[in-house]
């Protein structure tokens, strides 16, 4: 089978279309659709049905298209090596995270990677969605569970758990609760029951959402929610990792809070001998322990 006609059938069985396959492998429609044609006559098979609402894989191409994606996969990793320098870390590194930790705990703390190393290039990708690792969507994850796919080196980082947190300002105007009983009588903010998110967090936070208050605010990321409270709207669910550096947050009902939530790092076994997930890994664990110190640090002086 011809190589270039393999992998224009495999953009175009990506992306279920003719026009958008040409777009991304800058070819156009008919030149894409030659070489569909050809690729098909050559084999002589079918490999799409053409439907209106795009192009469905037929059963031949389902064969086709799981081969082209294993290809893909191995030549994305093969490069990745290829592309690590034996002295120094440059190039990209693609890392997926959810919307929370990556503004909130990641990002803050990226400038002593680059610090260390100026020529690496990293694309954060904030995203709910868990993506496919093995199917090389993305380099490295960061996950609040554990990460179900096979053929993954994974590393749980640590626990965190989610508690209630307002602001100085709306405590001085509406008052501190005392009791589970008196803050579900406050207007609480928080995922909204079908927003992606952790099930430990979801099953603790349901009845407060559900109580009997005429008022609450839900948002489907932490960043949000926490701008919210800051700016006094109402109590707050929010993860540990975010409130640790957040010393204006008053822990409202310290007694209430959400089971433990792990916290993984995960890569593809391909990467394991990556210089770049290497350092992002290094990295990661050192700002792991220095958040552990201090977490450490600020319960002690608070006793």
């Amino acid at each position: 089978m011809d190589w270039d006609k393999l992998r224009i059938f495999h953009a175009v069985a990506d992306v279920g279309s003719l026009t958008h396959a040409g777009d991304t492998l800058h070819l156009s429609q008919s030149a894409v659709s030659r070489q569909i044609r050809g690729l098909e006559e050559s084999l002589n098979v079918t490999l799409f049905h053409r439907h209106a609402r795009g192009l469905i894989l037929t059963e031949q191409g389902e064969l086709l298209y799981a081969a082209t994606r294993d290809m893909a996969k191995r030549l994305a990793a093969a490069t990745a090596r290829i592309r690590d320098s034996e002295d120094e870390v440059f190039g990209e590194l693609r890392v997926t995270t959810t919307t929370g930790f990556g503004t909130l705990w990641l990002a803050p703390r990226l400038k002593r990677l680059y610090d260390q190393y100026p020529n690496l290039k990293i694309n954060l990708m904030l995203d709910e969605r868990v993506v496919d690792l093995p199917m090389r969507e993305a380099d490295v994850a960061i996950r609040l569970k554990e990460p179900s796919q096979a053929d993954l080196i994974r590393r749980r980082l640590m626990d965190v758990r989610i508690r209630f947190y307002a602001s100085q300002g709306y405590v001085d105007a509406k008052g501190l609760p005392q009791t589970s009983e008196e803050l579900m009588r406050h207007r609480i903010i928080g995922h909204a029951p079908e927003a992606p998110q952790v099930a430990a967090g979801q099953a603790w936070l349901r009845p407060f959402l559900d109580a009997d208050h005429s008022s609450h605010l839900t948002v489907n990321n932490y960043f949000g929610i926490l701008q919210s409270v800051i700016h006094d709207l109402g109590i707050g669910a929010l993860p540990d990792y975010i409130t640790a550096s957040r010393p204006d947050l008053i822990n409202i009902v310290p007694s209430q809070a959400s089971g433990a939530v792990p916290v993984f790092l995960a890569y593809p076994e391909e990467l394991r001998h990556s210089k770049r997930v290497a350092a992002f890994r290094d990295f990661v664990l050192e700002e792991i322990t220095a958040f552990k110190r201090a977490q450490r640090a600020a319960a002690e002086a608070a006793e």
